[in-house]
Formats: structure tokens, C-alpha cells, sequence
């Protein structure tokens, strides 16, 4: 249980053996740029069909059941996620899980129960690799980069996923914007809208699994042993015994809570915000618009933070940074808020959604740091762990939505943000006391 030391701000690169198969330093950031480019065509359709699906598949609640269905299966499937991106490789498996994606949307072309549940249960699948298989990819470029070229190790991962999750988050704003184009006000509910809708989300996310293709692949392929004795039941135990050990480190137990937070987060904006404070002053055309905004302020704060990002001290400064406007957000919900008319009644729902992308914006890249920085011996089994508990805690919100006030969600969501920032400040204090211990016994 012993928190071991790490040094996140040695100058010299950790000795690593280089996966990168050959890439050079030019074409490592080509594939950011892909990676990123094919993550934004394929997420803009699912995203805002995400913030659609409980309205327009609201009879018997199926929108609300499959997105909860989903993020449940997408839960379990974490745990063996690890092991398909190890046998499949990083590339291979970001593009096998374009297909959960896409099935989703088309099952949308004739939503039903029998359409509906059985696509939600595999794209609960196809998520957990494509996220695993993301993390794991652009942690292994990032390295291997890092190497050819004598940057610092922290400031190249935090370069590459301020990139990512910049280009990602401009899901949200470009998907919203078609929304708004397609489903003009007062044609919400229109069948021919909705389903031409759909076959431009489809249109989109075939062009994003295209591109996907072309990024170069890495060697992070488990090579598996042709002696028939070491069978695949043994191999499947050995990476679910790799997904529990992790749970014995205190490094991972004290980050799960703000795992949980960015998931809890994520889905309170999906499913409360967007319900709740937003269509009851601006209806639901305002939906979209409003989470334009949020897109936008996560992609630009997701850029910021990357580039601001260079080892543990930067990451512990900027996470709290993105929690205090969240949670200048929950409380201004929890004690003050009421919905107003006139300018306000615009301005206020408008300027929660820029706050609120601010701090996903932060959590989405700093986390991802994080993990690539203190878990360098099993990237797989670290973004394991991150879909498991961010994909629960989406999964509960969905669940919870229906049955719980406003009022309890935002104190639920006070008490985690609290509870995570605490875990995670302890945290950083014993990393670097750990490492400050390691550097006098060095000297």
C-alpha cells in the first residue's frame, strides 16, 4: 500500500523502450492531428444525439433506460477492456469501437426497445476500447516522442492531450450547431427532421472511422506466446488480476474519487442541466445552443490546460482551478439560483455552461496526465480504471435523474466535488513528499 516516489520533473526522459515502430517525430504529431480530427467527426453525432435521446425517445422513458443501459455495460466492459487493446493493439481497437457508435446512431433510424437495448449493451463495449485504446495510443506516441526529440516527459503528454481533448471537446459545439441547422425550432418532433438528422450524424461518423485508419499503428500489441499451455482463460484472469491489483495501490484509490467527480460531472450536465435549468427558460431549441457554448469553453480551456501542463505541481494547480469554477456553479445552484425572464433568463444558463466547460475541459486533460504520469507500467490497466468509475458515475446520474430533485442532485454533486478534492490534494502531497524522501537518500 506504500505510495511509491516519483520524480515528474527529472530532466532526462525515464528509460523507456521505444514502441514507436519506426515513426518520427513529424509523423507522431500527424497522428495527433488525425486521431484528434476522426474523435471529432465521430463524437459530434454521438453527442448531440446524446443530448437528444431523452426527448425525442421519450415514451417510456427509452431514451433516458438505453443511455443508462449503456453506460452501464460500458462499466463492466472496462474491466477486460485492457486485455482486447492488448491483443487487438491501440489502433485496431479505436477502430473496432467506431462500430458501437455508429449502430447507436442507426438504431435511432427506428428507435424501439429491440433496436435500442441490445445496440446499448454493445456500444457499452465498444466504448470501453475505444478509451482505453485512445488513452493507451496517445500515451505511447507521447513517449516515444518525448525520447526522439529530449523534451521533458510530463510536457509532451500534457502537449498531446491538450491537443486531444481541445479538438474533442469541439464535438459538443459543431454537433449543436447541425442540430440547430437540421432541427430548426418547432421541428423538434418531426419524424423526416429527426431522421435526416441521423443520416448526417451516420454520414459523419463513417467519414470519422475512415480517417481513423490512417494513423500510424504502434507496437503495443501483446505478443501472444504460440505455446498452447498458456490458454486465454488464463490470459483473461491475468488482466482482470491487473484491473484489481491496481485498487491495492493508494495512488489509484486516492484518484478514483475525481474520476468519479468527471463522470458524476459530465452526466449532471447531459441529464440535469440541460432539463432542468436550461430548456425551462429557453425551451428546447435553447439546448442546443447553450451546449455550443459549453463545447466551446471546454475546447479552449482543454488547449490552455495542456499547454500549461509540465508534471504534478502544474496538474495539481490547474485541477483546482476547474473544480473552483464548478463549484462556484453548484453553489450559486444550491443557495441563490431562480429562473428569471428578460436578458438574464438567457445570460444566466449561458454563463453556467462556459463555467461548467471550463472545468470538463480540465478534468479531461488533466486526469489523462495524470494517470500516463503515475501508472508508466500499465497505461492499459490505468484507463481501465478511469472508464470504470467515470462510466458508473455517469451511469447513476442517468438512473437517478428521473426520481431525484435538482435540489439533491447539485448537493450530491457538492459533496463529490468536495470529497475529490481532498482525496486528490492528499494525493500530490504524499507523491511529492515520496519523492523529496527519494531525493535525500540520493544525495
Amino acid at each position: 500500500m506504500a505510495i511509491e516516489s516519483m520524480d515528474t520533473r527529472d530532466e532526462e526522459a525515464p528509460l523507456v523502450v521505444d514502441v514507436s515502430g519506426g515513426e518520427t517525430p513529424k509523423s507522431r504529431t500527424r497522428d495527433v492531428h488525425i486521431l484528434s480530427c476522426a474523435f471529432l467527426l465521430i463524437f459530434l453525432a454521438y453527442g448531440a444525439a446524446q443530448n437528444l435521446e431523452t426527448t425525442i425517445n421519450s415514451e417510456g422513458n427509452l431514451g433516458t433506460v438505453s443511455l443508462g443501459i449503456l453506460y452501464v455495460s460500458f462499466a463492466f466492459f472496462s474491466l477486460f477492456a485492457s486485455l482486447v487493446v492488448r491483443v487487438l493493439g491501440s489502433k485496431n481497437a479505436v477502430v473496432l469501437g467506431t462500430t458501437g457508435y455508429w449502430l447507436y446512431i442507426a438504431a435511432n433510424l427506428k428507435p424501439t426497445w429491440y433496436t435500442m437495448v441490445p445496440v446499448s449493451l454493445y456500444m457499452g463495449f465498444a466504448a470501453s476500447i475505444i478509451w482505453v485504446g485512445e488513452g493507451t495510443y496517445l500515451t505511447s506516441i507521447a513517449r516515444s516522442h518525448a525520447i526522439d526529440t529530449g523534451l521533458h516527459e510530463g510536457t509532451v503528454i500534457g502537449n498531446f492531450n491538450g491537443e486531444f481533448w481541445a479538438v474533442f471537446a469541439l464535438h459538443q459545439f459543431v454537433g449543436n450547431l447541425i442540430t440547430l441547422a437540421v432541427l430548426p425550432k418547432g421541428t423538434e418532433g418531426s419524424t423526416g427532421s429527426t431522421s435526416l438528422l441521423f443520416i448526417v450524424f451516420l454520414c459523419s461518423m463513417t467519414l470519422g472511422t475512415i480517417l481513423m485508419c490512417f494513423i500510424c499503428k504502434t507496437n503495443d500489441k501483446e505478443k501472444v506466446s504460440e505455446d498452447s499451455s498458456v490458454s486465454f482463460c488464463s490470459a483473461v484472469a491475468s488482466r482482470l488480476n491487473s484491473v484489481i491489483l491496481p485498487l491495492l495501490d493508494m495512488r489509484m484509490l486516492l484518484v478514483i474519487p475525481l474520476i468519479a467527480y468527471s463522470g458524476l460531472q459530465q452526466a449532471f450536465v447531459w441529464a440535469s442541466y440541460t432539463k432542468d435549468i436550461v430548456n425551462p427558460t429557453l425551451g428546447e431549441a435553447g439546448v442546443g445552443g447553450t451546449m455550443a457554448v459549453y463545447g466551446a469553453f471546454d475546447a479552449i480551456c482543454s488547449l490552455v490546460a495542456g499547454r500549461l501542463t509540465s508534471g504534478l505541481r502544474s496538474i495539481t494547480v490547474i485541477v483546482c482551478g476547474g473544480a473552483f469554477f464548478q463549484a462556484l456553479i453548484l453553489l450559486w445552484l444550491l443557495l441563490k439560483y431562480s429562473a428569471t425572464s428578460g436578458v438574464l433568463g438567457v445570460i444566466y444558463p449561458l454563463l453556467m455552461a462556459a463555467f461548467l466547460g471550463i472545468g470538463d475541459g480540465v478534468l479531461n486533460t488533466q486526469l489523462s496526465a495524470l494517470l500516463a504520469l503515475l501508472f508508466k507500467h500499465d497505461t492499459e490497466g490505468a484507463f481501465a480504471q478511469l472508464k470504470v468509475w467515470q462510466s458508473s458515475a455517469i451511469a447513476v446520474v442517468f438512473f437517478l435523474s428521473p426520481v431525484v430533485t435538482l435540489q439533491t442532485m447539485v448537493e450530491i454533486m457538492v459533496g463529490a466535488i468536495s470529497v475529490s478534492l481532498v482525496s486528490f490534494l492528499f494525493l500530490t502531497l504524499k507523491v511529492e513528499k515520496a519523492f523529496s524522501s527519494h531525493q535525500v537518500t540520493n544525495m
